[in-house]
């Protein structure tokens, strides 16, 4: 029997997550089988995840009308959904987990996106959605924006698993692990143990070459199509592998600390010209995951290469980005524009989700 390309993916330390969640993968076993027999390690979910989940099947008709005859908002109505769905797939994970020692079998939760810029409501959604969950392998996603860095530092000092989301930029990121090895230090310095917490830091792919790879032509750039988002994502695992090290990181580790590891995301192709497994290709390296929806999966499987690519070409992925900043084009500013616009595609799903709820309510 040939080897499973998508299990493959694993003997070179990246660890494959599912970024899909609904009631029917888990109850037709699905979700079992691709634990089982791709290796798959963990579940992401989003608002448009879930949006998606509810509206398009009739799966969450019953609890939202019991629900509903409480005294919940909607957004309590939909947390309460999740929570449900999520504490099943952590429970289906449970294996995965123990036996990776609590590296992987992981399921993620996202807080509310109206909350992506609020520092305090974020904090303390966190901190509820953990208590509701109750589950070791649970993560509380908190998007990477400025207001958020404050939020993840505080959700870690309390001894809180964290998917950091929606990340575009290089600074950004370099942030994100301050407040990740702050937040450390702080649970440590409160008399806690921190062996127990585990992150990682969601870096954005695909979505960077949709909105750069348009102004390369005039800048006489074409060559740098696609190349982009890899070439940054490249750079930003130079930047993992220098902040989880020296003095000041070693002496977490001695307390059994975790380092928080890159994750990629959004990394379906979106363009049709590209190969459909192109950025799960490129970025196979250890200590990363890779959250990969369903279609990306399958075509993996199909034709996939699993080879160790983080790697190379870093002299190539830091001329790319010279390359664009002499043409003119600001990857910060860019990147600041991805990660507002992200707020919004999150946003707008969230809100179609909450009028779905309403009218399931009324329905008899």
């Amino acid at each position: 029997m040939e080897t499973n390309r998508v299990k493959q993916i694993h003997s070179f330390g990246q660890s494959i997550w599912l970024d899909f969640i609904d009631r029917e993968i888990m109850s037709t076993g699905k979700l079992k089988k691709l634990i089982d027999e791709d290796g798959v390690r963990g579940v992401t979910s989003n608002p448009a995840i879930f949006e998606k989940a509810i509206t398009s099947s009739s799966d969450y008709d019953a609890d939202i009308r019991q629900l509903s005859e409480t005294d919940k908002t909607n957004e309590e109505i939909f947390f309460g959904l999740a929570v449900k769905d999520i504490q099943n797939a952590t429970d289906l994970f449970k294996g995965v987990y123990d036996e990776s020692k609590g590296e992987d079998g992981y399921v993620s939760l996202e807080v509310s996106p109206f909350l992506a810029l609020d520092t305090d409501g974020t904090a303390k959604q966190a901190a509820e959605l953990w208590t509701k969950v109750d589950r070791k392998n649970v993560m509380i996603k908190i998007p990477g924006t400025q207001p958020g860095l404050s939020a993840i530092r505080r959700s870690i000092g309390k001894g809180i698993n964290i998917n950091v989301t929606l990340l575009f930029g290089l600074p950004r990121y370099e942030e994100v692990t301050e407040a990740y090895i702050s937040g450390l230090e702080d649970h440590l310095a409160a008399g806690h143990h921190i062996g127990h917490i585990s992150s990682v830091a969601s870096f954005f792919l695909s979505r960077i070459d949709v909105l750069v790879d348009p102004m390369l032509d005039e800048k006489g750039l074409g060559d740098l199509k696609g190349e982009v988002a890899i070439a940054s994502a490249k750079k930003a695992y130079e930047i993992y592998k220098r902040v989880f090290s020296g003095p000041r990181w070693e002496k977490l580790v001695a307390q059994g600390a975790k380092p928080q590891r890159l994750l990629w995301a959004s990394t379906s192709s979106k363009n049709p010209a590209f190969k459909d497994t192109k950025y799960v290709e490129a970025l196979i390296g250890a200590d990363t995951v890779d959250t990969v929806p369903l279609e990306t999966i399958e075509a993996f499987r199909d034709h996939g290469i699993a080879a160790n690519t983080l790697e190379e070409g870093l002299d190539k992925a830091t001329e790319t980005l010279e390359r664009l900043k002499k043409g003119g084009i600001d990857i910060d500013q860019i990147t600041q524009q991805l990660e507002d616009e992200g707020i919004d595609k999150f946003n707008k799903p969230f809100e179609k989700l909450l009028n779905a709820i309403e009218s399931q309510k009324t329905k008899v």
